[in-house]
C-alpha cells in the first residue's frame, strides 16, 4: 500500500468505526414513488422530486424534442458560443416567474453559490451567513476570501449584532431559503428589513423551495411577497421541485451583467446541455398551472406529521416537504433506517458531518407524486422501527 492510500485508509477507517461512512445505492430507473435500488423494490422517501416531475411525459418529450434541436450538449461556455436559443428563452421565463428583471443560467446550484458570493464579496468584503447553511454556501463563503462569520439559525438578533459590529461597506447577508436538513423557513420578512437598515445585501438560495412554495410555484419570495428591493439576489435550482437540472440567479440588469463579467463558475463552464433548458421551459409551465401538485404535497405533509405525531417521534418544525425525525446518536439512526429498508421503506440517514454531532436524524421527503395509503405504510414501518430500535438500545 502507497504512504497516500495508507493515510487515506486510516481516515475511511475512522469515520466507519463513528458510523458516518456514506455509500452510495443504484437507482435502476426513474424517480417515483416506487423505485428499484440495487435489485430490489422500496417505496422511497428520499428524493428531491418535490411535485412529481422527475420522470413526466411531457418534460421527457421536451428533452428528447430539445436534444433533436440542439443536440445532446452545449459545446462552449456561454460567454464563447454555448449560449442557445434554449437557454435565453428559459431566462426569459424565469426572469418574469419570479418577478426580476433578468435570470442568469448556471449549470448547478453549487457552481452559483460560490460563483455568485465570489463575485459580489472578495477581499475586503464581509459575509455573513446562518449557521446552518447548505455547504455550497459556506463553501462559496469561505472560498471568496472575504471576512466570513455565521449568525445563530435563523436568529435576527445575532444577526443585527454582526451588523451592528462591522464597519464593511455592504455587507453580504447570506440565507437559504428552506433549510435542506431540517426543513424550516428563514424568517424572510425580518432579515430583508434588517437587511434594508443595515444597507446590506441580502442572497437567498430557494433550492428547496423553488416550485414547491407560493401560490404559482414562485419560491420563498412568493411565499412572502419579496420583491426585487427587498430580495435583490435569489439563487434557484431547476433539479428539485422542477425534475430537470441547473440553477440560476435573479436579480436587476445590473446584477445579472455584473455578474457575467466576474462569475468565474459561469464564465469558465460549458453551458448546460440547451436540451435541458428547453425541457425545463415545459417543467415551468407545469408548475405554473397545475396547483394541485402543491396542495396534493401540503395535505401529505399534514397527514405524515400528525401520525409520526401520534407515534411519539420527535419531528422538527417544517411546514415544507422536507421532513426529519430527529434521532440523535448515528448508530440508532442508521438502525431505524435499515429496519425501514428492511420493510420495504428507502429513507436515508443523516448523520454528521451533514448535521451537528448528536442530531443524527431519518431525513423524509415527500412528493406530490406519493399516494396517502405509501404514508401510511411509511407511517406503520417507523412505528416498528421505533420498536426495533428501542429492543436494540436495551
Amino acid at each position: 500500500m502507497s504512504p497516500l492510500d495508507k493515510r487515506l485508509s486510516t481516515a475511511l477507517e475512522a469515520r466507519e468505526q463513528a458510523h458516518l461512512y456514506r455509500r452510495r445505492r443504484t437507482l435502476e430507473g426513474a424517480q417515483a414513488p416506487l423505485v428499484r435500488v440495487d435489485g430490489r423494490e422500496f417505496i422511497a422517501f428520499c428524493s428531491n422530486d418535490y411535485l412529481g416531475l422527475a420522470a413526466d411525459a411531457r418534460i421527457v418529450q421536451a428533452l428528447a424534442e430539445g436534444a433533436q434541436l440542439y443536440g445532446t450538449g452545449s459545446g462552449a461556455s456561454h460567454l464563447v458560443l454555448g449560449h442557445s436559443r434554449a437557454h435565453h428563452q428559459l431566462e426569459e421565463a424565469l426572469a418574469e416567474h419570479t418577478g426580476r428583471d433578468r435570470v442568469l443560467l448556471f449549470s448547478t446550484g453549487y457552481m452559483a453559490n460560490l460563483g455568485v458570493i465570489a463575485a459580489l464579496c472578495g477581499r475586503g468584503g464581509l459575509v455573513l451567513q446562518d449557521k446552518l447553511n447548505h455547504a455550497s454556501l459556506l463553501d462559496g463563503g469561505l472560498l471568496s476570501g472575504a471576512r466570513f462569520k455565521r449568525y445563530q439559525h435563523s436568529n435576527t438578533e445575532s444577526l443585527r449584532a454582526l451588523l451592528e459590529q462591522s464597519v464593511a461597506s455592504n455587507p453580504l447577508v447570506v440565507t437559504d431559503g428552506v433549510f435542506s436538513m431540517d426543513g424550516d423557513l428563514a424568517p424572510l420578512t425580518e432579515l430583508a428589513h434588517l437587511c434594508s437598515q443595515h444597507k446590506s445585501d441580502l442572497l437567498v438560495d430557494d433550492a428547496h423551495g423553488f416550485g414547491a412554495l407560493g401560490g404559482t410555484g414562485g419560491g420563498v419570495a412568493e411565499h412572502f411577497g419579496l420583491d426585487q428591493n427587498q430580495l435583490p439576489i435569489l439563487i434557484g435550482t431547476l433539479g428539485k421541485a422542477f425534475g430537470t437540472a441547473g440553477a440560476f440567479v435573479a436579480g436587476s440588469e445590473t446584477l445579472i451583467e455584473y455578474l457575467i463579467q466576474f462569475a468565474r463558475p459561469y464564465i469558465y463552464t460549458t453551458a448546460m446541455p440547451p436540451a435541458v433548458a428547453h425541457a425545463t421551459l415545459e417543467s415551468l409551465k407545469i408548475v405554473r398551472s397545475e396547483h394541485w401538485r402543491r396542495e396534493q404535497l401540503a395535505q401529505l405533509i399534514q397527514q405524515f406529521r400528525e401520525g409520526a405525531s401520534s407515534l411519539g417521534l420527535e419531528l422538527m418544525d417544517s411546514p415544507t416537504a422536507i421532513q426529519p425525525i430527529l434521532i440523535g446518536p448515528s448508530d440508532r439512526a442508521m438502525a431505524m433506517s435499515r429496519s425501514l429498508e428492511n420493510q420495504g421503506i428507502f429513507v436515508g440517514a443523516i448523520r454528521p458531518p451533514t448535521v451537528p454531532a448528536g442530531s443524527a436524524r431519518l431525513r423524509v421527503t415527500l412528493s406530490a407524486s406519493h399516494a396517502e395509503s405509501q404514508v401510511n405504510q411509511l407511517l406503520e414501518a417507523l412505528a416498528i422501527a421505533k420498536r426495533e430500535t428501542a429492543f436494540e438500545q436495551a
